[in-house]
């Protein structure tokens, strides 16, 4: 485990890009010291009426996620911005998030850091774990509540007869996951019309954490 009291040394490292994209993406990152990364599939929620904060639309997406110590993260996000254009509508995003705590890998180490801090961005990552068939329930009180729009995931567990946890809480291909980029300003609301209309705190029906952001890549308005 690599740990220094509670301050975030590594980054987790998210790539929203179209389907077929998530391997290139690796590729590039690979080149810049990230050793490797996990590909998901998700699907856009954006509608053509909404303002496409996270320039994805209602089509299949895959979802990167790389973890890296910040020197190679500050690279890596700098080197996939030339390369695939996040500024560009529809280009696709990327943004990062802070992790205290490491487990099983050496690839990543702390001495490399940053000089200056990283930047803060005005943004929040929400994810909301429901049972299947209720994304579409989230994304509606997210955006009554001013959400842009977000990309859901099909989460499965491990195997027929076990499952994996996440917060105690089961994760089987009977789950959705729900990732929603949002002002850190609107983050509060969107959260609580969620919690409200899905009835969170009711046991069972669903967990929601929020993630700050520190780093964007992609994101217009």
């Amino acid at each position: 485990m690599a740990q220094v009291s509670g301050i975030p040394q590594f980054s987790l490292i998210y790539v929203i890009v179209k389907f077929g994209l998530g391997s290139k993406i690796i590729k590039e990152a690979k080149k810049c010291g990230i050793s490797g990364g996990t590909v998901m599939l998700g699907k856009g929620t954006v509608h053509n009426k909404i303002l496409n904060l996270l320039a994805i639309s209602d089509v299949r997406k895959e979802v990167v996620m790389m973890i890296a110590n910040k020197k190679a993260t500050f690279s890596a996000l700098e080197h996939l911005n030339k390369v695939f254009h996040f500024e560009k509508p529809n280009h696709g995003i990327a943004f990062t998030t802070g992790l205290t705590d490491l487990v099983g890998t050496r690839s990543c180490t702390i001495n490399d850091q940053i000089e200056s801090e990283e930047d803060k961005s005005m943004f929040q990552n929400i994810v909301v774990i429901v049972d299947k068939g209720n994304a579409g329930d989230v994304m509606d009180a997210a955006t009554s509540a001013g959400s842009k729009g977000g990309t859901v995931i099909n989460a499965r567990g491990s195997g027929i007869h076990e499952t994996s946890k996440l917060f105690s809480m089961n994760i089987e291909p009977e789950k959705e996951i729900v990732m929603i980029l949002a002002d850190e300003n609107t983050t509060p609301a969107i959260v609580e019309k969620i919690r409200q209309d899905l009835k969170i705190d009711d046991p069972g029906n669903g967990i929601i954490f929020v993630q700050d952001v520190n780093k964007t890549y992609g994101i217009y308005e």
